[in-house]
C-alpha cells in the first residue's frame, strides 16, 4: 500500500499542507532518504510519520526519544571502560533495522547532545533510514546560545542523515485527541489532593530527590523540589516507573521561572503524558497564566496540558 492510500485508509480527511508533505515523503520514501519532519504543535507531524514508517518495508522499529537515551544511557554505563561503548550499546537497543523511528526529538541537555551525534554517526555507519519528529528544525536543537556551537556536528549529521520538511499547516488538529490522564486545580491543596504528613527523600539514579510524600504508587512534590533543583529526564523516567499518579504543587507562571526550570517541567510533562501517568497540578494560577508566553517550549507544554481537566 503506498503512503497516500495508506493515509486516506484512516478516514481522515487531509489539509493541503499535509498533502504537500505526503507528496514529498512519497518521494523520499522511494530514494530511502531519512526524514525530519518539523513543525508547530497539533499540525499531525506524528500521525504522518508513523505512516510513513508502517508503509516502510524491511526491518523496523519504532522508539520514544526520552525513553530510548535512558536505555542509551544504561546501556553506556554498563560499559563505560570498554572500547566501542556507544557502538555497542547502540546496536543491543538499536538490533538490525533497516528504518528507525523516534519521536519528539528534541535537545535540550548538552551532554544528550554529545551522545545523539555520536548515535547518529552509528546510525549512519550502519546505513540505517531514519524517520523523526520535531517540534524544532535541525538549526533549532540546543537552542541554549551557550552551548549551540557543541552541537554544530550533529545538526550537520541530521541534514545529512534526514531531509528536513516542515508542516506548517492553519489547522491544529490537538482537539481531535483524547484528554490525558491530567487534573487541574487552583487555590489551596483539598480533598485527593492533600498532602501526606511526612516528606521522603528519594535515591533516583544515585541523586537524592526530596518528595513531599507518598502512598502507594502516588507521589507529591513541589515544583522548587523538583524543577529548580538539578533533576533531569532520566530522574523523571525512574520516577514515572515507579508511581503512576503525580500531584505538583506550588505550580508557578513558567514565564517567571529560570530556563532550565522551564524545561525540566516540559520535560516531566513529556514523560508523564507518554508513560500515561496521572498528573494532578496546583497552582495560584489559572492554566493561561501558568503557560502563558511565546518561547516554543511553552507552546508545547501548553499544547499537551491545554485539555486538563479544570477544577477547584
Amino acid at each position: 500500500m503506498d503512503l497516500r492510500a495508506h493515509v486516506s485508509s484512516s478516514g481522515y480527511v487531509l489539509d493541503d499542507a499535509q498533502l504537500d508533505v505526503i507528496a514529498r515523503l512519497e518521494v523520499l520514501a522511494g530514494r530511502r532518504r531519512g526524514v525530519y519532519l518539523h513543525g508547530p504543535v497539533g499540525r499531525g507531524k506524528s500521525f504522518l510519520a508513523d505512516a510513513l514508517f508502517d508503509v516502510m518495508p524491511g526491518a523496523k522499529k519504532r522508539v520514544h526519544f526520552h525513553a530510548f537515551f535512558q536505555e542509551l544511557h544504561r546501556g553506556i554505563a554498563e560499559r563505560l571502560y570498554e572500547r566501542g561503548a556507544v557502538a555497542r550499546a547502540v546496536r543491543e537497543l538499536v538490533g538490525r533495522p533497516k528504518v528507525l523511528a523516534f519521536d519528539e526529538l528534541h535537545v535540550h541537555d548538552v551532554g544528550d547532545a554529545m551522545l545523539l551525534t555520536r548515535l547518529l554517526e552509528a546510525l549512519q555507519e550502519r546505513e540505517v533510514m531514519i524517520i523523526a519528529t520535531s517540534n524544532y528544525p535541525p538549526a533549532g536543537l540546543l537552542p541554549d546560545p551557550l552551548y549551540h556551537h557543541l552541537f554544530l556536528p550533529g545538526i550537520e549529521l541530521v541534514e545529512k542523515l534526514m531531509e528536513p520538511v516542515e508542516l506548517n499547516g492553519t489547522n491544529d488538529y490537538r482537539h481531535l485527541h483524547g484528554a490525558p490522564r491530567s487534573r487541574f486545580e487552583t487555590g489551596e491543596i483539598t480533598g485527593d489532593t492533600e498532602l501526606p504528613d511526612t516528606p521522603v527523600t528519594l535515591d533516583v539514579n544515585g541523586r537524592a530527590i526530596t518528595a513531599l510524600g507518598t502512598e502507594h504508587t502516588r507521589i507529591w512534590f513541589d515544583f522548587g523540589d523538583l524543577c529548580e533543583k538539578p533533576t533531569s529526564t532520566q530522574d523523571y523516567l525512574v520516577l514515572a516507573d515507579r508511581f503512576d499518579d503525580w500531584v505538583i504543587t506550588g505550580v508557578p507562571r513558567l514565564h517567571t521561572c529560570g530556563r532550565d526550570a522551564r524545561q525540566r517541567f516540559a520535560n516531566v510533562v513529556d514523560v508523564l503524558v507518554d508513560k500515561d501517568v496521572r498528573l494532578t497540578l496546583v497552582s495560584d494560577h489559572v492554566l493561561g497564566e501558568i503557560v502563558g508566553g511565546d518561547t516554543r517550549d511553552l507552546a508545547r507544554t501548553a499544547s499537551r496540558l491545554e485539555l486538563i481537566n479544570t477544577t477547584g
